[in-house]
């Protein structure tokens, strides 16, 4: 678990899904995704799921898992497997309530993103920012980086934008 100044991160569990999906649709809009795409990262990749609570009440989530810099997720699409050779670690959703602001919540999960990555072997994490975020996550220590494969980029639309982050081993 990892503790923010004002609630806490907790493994995500089958029964958070619900919340997970809610949560998405009302924090990402038209970049939400099915509850059949956070069913399958929970599956795949349990350690790299999170809910985040304030006095017990959930009011965000973590989804990361590791995953190939060359072919970014699309949008909404399943994952089928986890590579055999990932070779960054990727932060496919973070999404937190507007009552999560101000919590550190954000500074939390990013500690948490970067633990999870050096526990794979991985000093590169990944991630695809959209409807303005790119800008948030420059300040982050994000850089842009071309989506050689486009798939990831182009699900997503205009405006999206594949970064990455170098971290110290």
């Amino acid at each position: 678990m990892s503790v923010a100044r004002k609630g806490i991160w907790r493994p995500m569990c089958h029964d958070d899904l619900p919340l997970v999906s809610a949560i998405s649709d009302t924090v990402h809009g038209r970049y939400s995704e099915t509850l059949a795409i956070y069913t399958e990262r929970l599956a795949l990749y349990p350690a790299g799921c999170l809910m985040f609570e304030l006095a017990q009440e959930p009011v965000g989530y973590l989804v990361s898992h590791p995953w190939r810099s060359d072919n970014p997720p699309g949008l909404n699409m399943p994952l089928g497997a986890l590579p055999v050779q990932p070779d960054c670690y990727y932060l496919h959703d973070i999404a937190l309530l507007p009552s999560a602001r101000g919590s550190g919540a954000g500074s939390a999960a990013m500690a948490f993103v970067e633990e999870r990555a050096r526990a794979e072997g991985l000093q590169v994490i990944t991630l695809i920012a959209v409807n303005g975020a790119d800008s948030f996550w420059a300040m982050q220590g994000f850089a842009y980086v071309e989506d050689a494969a486009g798939q990831g980029t182009r699900s997503y639309g205009a405006g999206s934008y594949f970064m990455q982050r170098v971290i110290e081993a």
